[in-house]
């Protein structure tokens, strides 16, 4: 019997007793609590004990999932490499390129994700997609490399914020605030203090804040595009220069490779949709709407940026004149330039609103990344780490954990190439652990995965193999400088933060971990498995492999 099998029948059993609801993301007549029942119930099948409440529902988890990518904070904070690297073409076609690319990755952990909804997520994915021998290690390169990704990203989300608060500090005080590195280095620290607050709250009211927060993001992201397209009046650009008008402002001579290094903007943009699956443990119906929401949250996100990049292109008049902005952001001199002085300052308080928001979601996410991965005994202190709050009922600990590790990351902040190295970082740390269960999925779990209600089919290996050259593309190009010669403070330090990371990562392997580190440990008492699993029958569940039967074919097959 199939997992949709079980789970239905076990949601019509319950129905029959149970108070009958509708709201969003459920079918009329569907009992929330027979859908959490199944939800617990697949849980346990997949190992995990429940620890948390499932108070996101379908919307939520879908307006959890595009707030994380804030686009029209996220497009004002990496305007400048489009700029840079193919001004108006850069901002168009830099960004329009990459969307395609990502949305293959998109589609494949949307399938994973509804196969196996946890929050343990991708190192999981991988676990249960690898041949067993190497199962261990494939779990714990993932697990790492996306622990790396989501601290850099909070830190960079955080960080372009305390930028935003220092640009519109110098454009309200007409020049005569003008901060540097070591004052917006004390702000980074003040928003990541505010968010350990936020993050540490009860999930419900994280659930809640999301339609909160995705309504001011689409508001603003859409008053932005109208307001650059209507408000620069005699400087809009023709469509001819919008479009096609190339300028290599970087310091490579190549035209091509510089078009390529607009690319980061895109890239960093669109991180973190694997959200969904990391909170699909407090999601109700997670198997239905964790990958509903990764498609929804990529799609939405990749289409306004281009609109609101597009935007940005007809309204600027100069790139170079830009570029020469004193302010710490172009994006806040276009508006000025565009808008004025007030209305520049209303809308730019919107974005930093904006920019706010998306880093607690992302520090929600990014907590839940350390809970999932301590909870397997795979960090240090992870005793610490995977305590979840009896008050809250959230991981506070992994919370502020990665706050204080964000603004170690911070001090990055004194380069020159801060958002380069941060952006770098967060984008190859998580990409690289999208694309590992992925490789996995189209190779060695090719005939392993067991499907959820969404799936590829036989699309499932022509689009991971463009997804994996993508990644390996990106890769490679996220680590050089945006120089050719670059100095101290103009290097790409990106690679010193991945490989610091990976190389004690490494280290630990082979001094330690690969002696006790077996992958997903699993936490539910077959006692309990056995209540929560009504549906069941004799001999599905396996205890020695502490998965059923069945599920060897999503990752546990032997041989």
């Amino acid at each position: 019997m199939s997992v949709d099998e079980k789970r239905a029948r076990v949601k019509t059993k319950t129905a029959r007793n149970s108070k009958e609801v509708k709201g969003a993301g459920y079918d009329d007549g569907e009992s929330l609590g027979s859908v959490r029942h199944a939800d617990n119930e697949l849980l346990a099948r997949l190992g995990y004990k429940s620890e948390f409440r499932r108070e996101f529902s379908l919307i939520e988890t879908i307006a959890f999932a595009f707030s994380i990518m804030g686009v029209v904070a996220s497009v004002s904070s990496t305007l400048s490499f489009p700029l840079v690297s193919g001004g108006h073409v850069g901002m168009v076609f830099g960004w329009l390129i990459p969307c395609f690319f990502v949305m293959t990755i998109a589609a494949s952990l949307a399938e994973l994700t509804s196969a196996m909804p946890t929050s343990a997520g991708l190192y999981y994915f991988s676990a249960k997609l690898a041949p067993p021998r190497w199962a261990p290690l494939a779990s714990w390169i993932t697990g790492w490399a996306n622990v790396t990704g989501q601290v850099a990203l909070v830190c960079s989300i955080d960080f372009t914020c305390a930028q935003m608060i220092v640009t519109a500090l110098n454009v309200g005080s007409d020049g005569a605030i003008a901060l540097g590195a070591g004052p917006t280095f004390g702000i980074l620290l003040a928003i990541l203090a505010t968010h350990g607050v936020v993050c540490s709250a009860a999930t419900a009211v994280i659930a809640r804040l999301n339609i909160f927060y995705v309504l001011v993001n689409l508001g603003t992201t859409i008053a932005a595009i109208v307001l650059l397209l209507v408000c620069s009046g005699e400087n809009r650009v023709s469509t001819e220069t919008a479009f096609t008008m190339f300028e290599n402002n970087s310091g490579w001579s190549n035209n091509g490779w510089a078009f390529l290094l607009a690319f980061t903007a895109p890239m960093w943009t669109l991180t973190g949709y694997d959200s969904a699956a990391h909170i699909s443990e407090e999601t109700a119906n997670a198997a239905h709407a964790a990958p509903i929401a990764i498609l929804v949250g990529v799609g939405a996100t990749a289409t306004l940026g281009w609109l609101l990049s597009l935007a940005a292109s007809y309204a600027t008049p100069s790139v170079p004149l830009l570029l020469s902005s004193a302010l710490p952001l172009p994006m806040g001199q276009l508006l000025l330039d565009t808008l004025g002085r007030r209305g520049m300052l209303a809308l730019w308080s919107l974005v930093i609103v904006v920019q706010y928001v998306t880093g607690a979601a992302q520090g929600v996410d990014a907590s839940r990344v350390v809970f999932a991965f301590a909870r397997d005994s795979a960090l240090p202190g992870s005793r610490w780490w995977k305590r979840v709050s009896v008050r809250t009922r959230t991981p506070v600990n992994a919370v502020w954990l990665v706050m204080v590790l964000a603004g170690v990351c911070g001090i990055l902040g004194f380069s020159e190439t801060a958002l380069s190295s941060l952006a770098g970082a967060s984008v190859i740390g998580l990409y690289v652990s999208y694309v590992t269960p992925i490789f996995l999925r189209i190779t060695s779990g090719r005939d392993k995965l067991q499907p959820g209600p969404f799936s590829l089919g036989k699309w499932a290996t022509p689009i991971g193999t463009v997804a994996v050259a993508w990644v390996a593309f990106i890769v490679v190009l996220l680590v050089f400088p945006p120089e050719v010669h670059p100095s101290a403070d103009t290097m790409n330090y990106t690679v010193v933060i991945i490989m610091a990371v990976f190389v004690f990562a490494g280290l630990s392997w082979v001094v330690s971990a690969r002696k006790w580190f077996k992958g997903p440990v699993k936490t539910v008492e077959e006692e309990e498995e056995k209540s929560n699993s009504n549906a069941s029958t004799p001999g599905e569940y396996d205890e020695k492999r502490g998965t059923r039967v069945e599920e060897r074919s999503v990752g546990s097959q032997e041989g």
